[in-house]
């Protein structure tokens, strides 16, 4: 069976009052998806592309977290859209791009309780030490042993980042869908958090899905790579037979030996959007 499967998906963004060209016209924003059939199987992909390709919307459909105008999007064989919000979670973990939290519960307590009450019910033992459990194991992984007794209103973005990764493993979905997770963290924390995500996903069997910018991390870490180009055409395989020259500037439109300094900027814009935010709400207090 395979993981993912769309069929004549069809899906367009609805048109927002007040947004108009220059010449006072309605924009009408174009379709995302167009009769789109696709067929991906499970495993640790990274999806990679430029701005505004479709990879964000890719994984709400696949999850099931909007439902396409026309077709249908199933993962593992069920229609997500006829899901309800319970079942579709566990089929199917998000991670949203900056993903913001008010609550002040304990780290700890927040990890505890989604790994005792998700599909897991704090039975399972870690996966590169079994006879521990995953609740230890993904705490020393990401890092977040100084964080526990912390509120999530506490905690940096790169922190929330750390804990939500967590979150997304102790639940047990059978999926997880990751819109650039890695945001705001170290070097050295992305390269342990992304072996040790193909390590879950090869040993539980979980798909893992996860949309990033850096290409030389896609090149390292992940088994395989949908690549989202603008005119919405897909390549699908692994970092070899996807990332060749020609296909890398096809989609980014600029030449290979570019694309590097094209990533930096890219984070560089990321981290500046994110201080000015984490500015703003300091003063905002």
């Amino acid at each position: 069976m395979n993981c993912i499967d769309f069929e004549d998906v069809s899906f367009t963004y609805p048109a927002v009052e007040g947004d108009v060209d220059a010449d006072g016209k309605q924009i009408v924003p174009s379709p995302v998806f167009s009769h789109c059939n696709l067929s991906l199987p499970a495993g640790f992909t990274s999806l990679i592309g430029p701005n505004g390709s479709g990879k964000t919307t890719f994984m709400m459909l696949a999850s099931g977290r909007i439902a396409p105008q026309t077709g249908r999007c199933s993962l593992f064989g069920k229609d997500m859209a006829a899901l309800s919000g319970e079942e579709k979670n566990l089929v199917a973990s998000v991670i949203y791009q900056n993903m913001e939290f008010e609550s002040s519960d304990k780290v700890k307590n927040l990890l505890s309780y989604v790994y005792a009450n998700g599909a897991l019910k704090g039975k399972a033992g870690g996966v590169r030490t079994p006879s521990s459990s995953l609740l230890d194991e993904t705490i020393a992984v990401f890092e977040l042993e100084r964080v526990l007794s912390h509120g999530l209103t506490q905690l940096s973005k790169g922190e929330i980042q750390r804990v939500l990764l967590a979150f997304s493993l102790l639940y047990g979905s059978a999926s997880v869908f990751m819109d650039e997770p890695l945001f705001a963290m170290e070097q050295s924390q992305k390269e342990t958090a992304l072996a040790y995500l193909r390590d879950y996903a090869k040993t539980t069997g979980t798909a893992v899905f996860i949309s990033m910018h850096e290409l030389d991390l896609t090149r390292a870490y992940a088994e395989n790579v949908l690549l989202f180009h603008p005119n919405r055409d897909m390549d699908y395989g692994t970092p070899d037979e996807v990332m060749t020259d020609a296909d890398l500037e096809k989609a980014y439109g600029v030449p290979a030996s570019m694309l590097k300094k094209s990533e930096d900027m890219t984070r560089e814009g990321l981290k500046q959007a994110s201080d000015a935010i984490l500015r703003t709400s300091s003063l905002s207090l």
